[in-house]
């Protein structure tokens, strides 16, 4: 009788959307593995069909696509890579979206509106994920939507760290946009040494969306280094008023701080125009070469991703990954 063998090894596979290609390839760079040969493309009617070139089984899958624009095409690529995945026997699948796409959609504020986020969430289960792997999600409570792991990473450190090395930090307060991100910037002043904090108070019509009106500037900046600080730019239009109304309390000098960079319509002549001398945001989604600018600093996301699917793989810690703590 011929000998059975049962291999218990793990095998890490990295697989790519095509939202954003060249992340991919940092994050695998970082990991040391390549990525797995994947076939990809669109039908006449814009259909997608996805089939991967090898063996999956038994793989302990990570799929990383961005939720670029155009945000449905990316997700519903992603999907379907995942449901490609389940009915390959991968092992284990882990979702891997920098930028969470409908993430802003998170509650009703008023009658008969979606929640897309927790869509969004189930859609993915359903499609066969067993974890979600995501950078600054725009609110917290976007985990528990999720039924399984939520690996909710944090690019605060890596943006933290940067600013602090390039200021003095005795002249240096720290901005939210609004009210609603105040624990946000007490955790950017926990890492650049208790700094002072301020916030900008604005309305916004719910009914018009990327508009808020800027209001007063509550703390003292006079003088400051100001950094203002938001998990993403969008048009623009709320982080530069905030920038005016810094310069008109008093700030010496300003800096804005995010996360994702989705940079729509007006944004990119916006941010050029501001009085902000520099703006700092991670690669979390695509810049091309026309959206860069003078004063424009883009930091990579990958080694923070690789290092979080290393864990996971590894079943190790990531709780300094996911507390905003390095």
């Amino acid at each position: 009788m011929s000998e059975i063998r049962l291999s218990s090894e793990k095998r890490l596979r990295l697989f790519a959307g095509r939202g954003f290609p060249e992340l991919a390839d940092e994050v695998a760079a970082e990991l040391g593995i390549p990525l797995t040969p994947t076939s990809a493309y669109d039908f006449a009617n814009g259909e997608i069909f996805v089939r991967f070139e090898e063996s999956v089984r038994g793989c302990d899958a990570f799929v990383i696509q961005s939720h670029t624009n155009p945000v449905n095409k990316q997700i519903m690529e992603q999907l379907i890579m995942v449901d490609a995945l389940k009915r390959a026997s991968a092992k284990r699948i882990t979702v891997v979206a920098p930028f969470y796409g409908y993430a802003r959609q998170d509650k009703k504020s008023r009658g008969r509106e979606p929640i897309t986020a927790r869509l969004m969430a189930d859609l993915f289960k359903t499609a066969g994920a067993d974890r979600l792997m995501c950078v600054d999600l725009h609110t917290s409570q976007i985990q528990g939507f999720f039924d399984g792991p939520v690996d909710h990473l944090f690019a605060l450190p890596m943006l933290a760290n940067y600013v602090g090395s390039k200021v003095d930090r005795s002249r240096l307060t720290i901005v939210s946009p609004d009210s609603g991100r105040v624990r946000v910037a007490e955790r950017w002043s926990d890492l650049l040494g208790g700094c002072p904090i301020a916030f900008i108070h604005k309305t916004r019509d719910p009914r018009i969306p990327n508009e808020s009106t800027t209001g007063r500037v509550v703390g003292d900046v006079q003088g400051q280094t100001c950094v203002v600080i938001d998990d993403m730019i969008d048009t623009a239009g709320t982080i530069t008023k905030a920038v005016e109304a810094l310069f008109d309390a008093g700030a010496k000098d300003v800096i804005i701080a995010a996360t994702h960079a989705v940079l729509s319509g007006p944004a990119i002549e916006r941010l050029k125009s501001s009085r902000a001398s520099e703006v700092v945001i991670t690669n979390t989604l695509p810049i091309s070469e026309d959206q860069k600018f003078d004063g424009l600093t883009v930091l990579s996301i990958a080694p923070l991703l690789a290092r979080a699917i290393r864990e996971v793989f590894e079943d190790g810690s990531v709780t300094s990954l996911f507390d905003g703590h390095s």
